[in-house]
């Protein structure tokens, strides 16, 4: 049963009790909790910004990856795996794009405005961010589900058996809030490492660290070398245009690739020679390549696309602008929390994962899989994670409710040393993006500039581990900081285990694909960290 909006309100610290806690309100946690309360779980969905609104999805349009059931679906699986670097696993891809298309098909029972295509059929690939966002917040509320809007959550709670829920604070009310649940599903994004992107904000990777914390290893950190082109000093990480740019210095002199020829179309292998030129000096565009009709369909599919030229002016189809790379970290890399069984439980009990938290590689492999995968993968990983945390639920009974639990929140939260006011931040996040954001440290990546950064890192936690705390609401800062740099050091370490290049993972000193690093690249801890391979197969976990 839902609580009454006169349940939440007072100026006391909020405690509850629910069978199944969704931490995150974007599309994966949206799915999660419509999951877990159609497998008769009570839910509570608690997000950091405003279910329906917050996130990567909502303020732009996102297709899915759609697979209709047919004879050549094989074949289209194996087309994919053919780009994902021979990491992913053929059948999580299947699996992912049969419970896509089977929750697609609910929406549009549900009643969500799908456009009808050319021949007058629904066309269910597509989904406008902000009226799917919006539609999914009416449909969790429809649902008897409690949303706790502005409650971003600080820490997870831990019985020593199982993760028994999670505490944080109401920024609204300036009160604490602690929800003890049967099981616990993050679906609080990637880490984008505090980079301008669209909707990104309030992605600071908190889930990954609750989960680290709470003895769960991560996946694919290595794989954070996604970077999208952007109009310079603009949030939008929008690329599609790109395809048909041609790219010049400032002066109007072309910028010429590997071959000798003007250097044009921003995707794909281009992309490289787009940032080393980047790194020499300041690059600029004109999407010069399209042609009038394909013009009028960019600015019509793509209108927030063309607000920045709007605003400069300035004709993108005709005149120079400046542009830049911005990285994406693991929003649209593939590393996040390590799916251990196959309804994206991790490594601790009672704690399960969904959409851009969780590790993408069975999915996405080294490549990123921005857009449509991914997309796809927050409706199938929501879903499952919301089955399986309501199984855990009621397998747990009320067994969660009557041991005794313990916070986990350490960095950021409870300092282990004097707290130092002088350490900010502000200061640690930019210490962190110094190392892990710039084109010649993280895009082109060699052994020693590695170890140089994770040396800065490692030095920078044990400052954010002994002296970083906050106050009040300021705690949430604090911890997004401890979160971030947790991010960058669990992403070098891991670079600089993958000794060969592939995918996204591009290293100057490895070049070449080595096939005994066909596997996946897993750390565990938060103050040591510990790298292994991944021994187990995926493809059993899928069974």
């Amino acid at each position: 049963m839902s609580l009454k909006r006169n349940d939440l309100a007072g100026s006391g610290p909020l405690h509850l009790q629910t069978d199944v806690l969704v931490i995150g309100g974007g599309p994966a946690g949206a799915w999660a909790a419509l999951s877990a309360a159609q497998n008769g779980a009570r839910v509570i969905l608690a997000d950091k910004g405003y279910l329906g609104t917050s996130g990567a999805t909502a303020p732009s349009n996102t297709g899915t990856w759609l697979v209709p059931p047919g004879e050549n679906r094989a074949q289209i699986i194996e087309r994919r795996w053919q780009r994902t670097a021979n990491l992913a696993d053929q059948r999580w891809m299947l699996r992912t794009v049969d419970q896509a298309y089977e929750n697609l098909l609910k929406l549009a029972e549900w009643g969500y405005p799908f456009p009808d295509d050319e021949d007058g059929k629904l066309y269910i690939a597509n989904l406008r961010g902000p009226d799917y966002m919006a539609f999914m917040r009416r449909r969790v509320l429809k649902a008897g589900i409690t949303v706790l809007d502005h409650h971003p959550a600080l820490e997870l709670y831990f019985d020593g058996e199982a993760v028994t829920g999670a505490a944080g604070i109401d920024r609204q009310r300036d009160r604490d809030w602690r929800v003890d649940a049967g099981a616990v599903v993050l679906a609080t994004g990637g880490c984008a490492f505090h980079e301008r992107i669209l909707g990104a904000a309030a992605l600071t990777g908190d889930g990954h660290l609750m989960a680290a914390e709470a003895g769960a290893s991560l996946s694919g950190m290595e794989f954070t070398g996604k970077y999208t082109l952007a109009p310079y000093g603009s949030s939008l990480n929008k690329g599609l245009p790109f395809r048909w740019a041609s790219f010049y210095r400032e002066d109007g002199t072309p910028i010429l690739d590997s071959d000798g020829n003007h250097l044009q179309n921003g995707i794909g292998e281009r992309e490289k020679e787009i940032a080393r030129a980047m790194i020499e000096a300041p690059v600029y565009a004109v999407l010069d390549q399209a042609e009038p009709a394909l013009q009028d369909w960019l600015r019509r599919g793509q209108p927030n696309c063309f607000v920045p030229y709007d605003r400069t002016p300035v004709d993108p189809f005709s005149q120079m602008f400046r542009v830049t790379f911005r990285a994406e970290g693991t929003v649209r890399g593939t590393g996040g929390i390590r799916i251990a069984t196959s309804d994206c439980g991790t490594d601790v009990q009672g704690l399960y994962v969904a959409g851009d938290a969780a590790s993408r590689e069975a999915l996405a492999g080294a490549m990123s899989g921005g857009g449509g995968p991914n997309s796809s993968w927050a409706i199938a990983s929501g879903w499952w994670s919301g089955q399986g945390a309501a199984g855990h639920a009621k397998r747990r009974g009320d067994k969660a409710f009557r041991a005794s639990s313990s916070p986990l929140g350490q960095a950021g939260l409870r300092p282990g040393g004097t707290v130092k006011d002088t350490l900010t931040a502000k200061d640690v996040i930019d210490s962190v993006r110094a190392e892990v954001t710039p084109l010649e440290k993280n895009y082109f990546r060699e052994g020693s500039r590695l170890q140089a950064s994770q040396d800065k890192l490692d030095t920078l936690w044990s400052d954010v581990r002994n002296h970083l705390s906050g106050t009040g609401l300021d705690r949430l800062k604090a911890r997004e900081a401890a979160a971030i740099a947790a991010h960058g050091r669990w992403s070098l370490a891991s670079a600089l285990a993958r000794k060969e290049s592939r995918g996204m993972h591009r290293r100057s000193d490895f070049r070449g694909n080595d096939p005994t690093f066909a596997h996946s690249i897993t750390v565990r801890g938060v103050d040591d960290i510990v790298v292994s391979a991944q021994a187990e197969s995926r493809r059993e976990i899928a069974s």
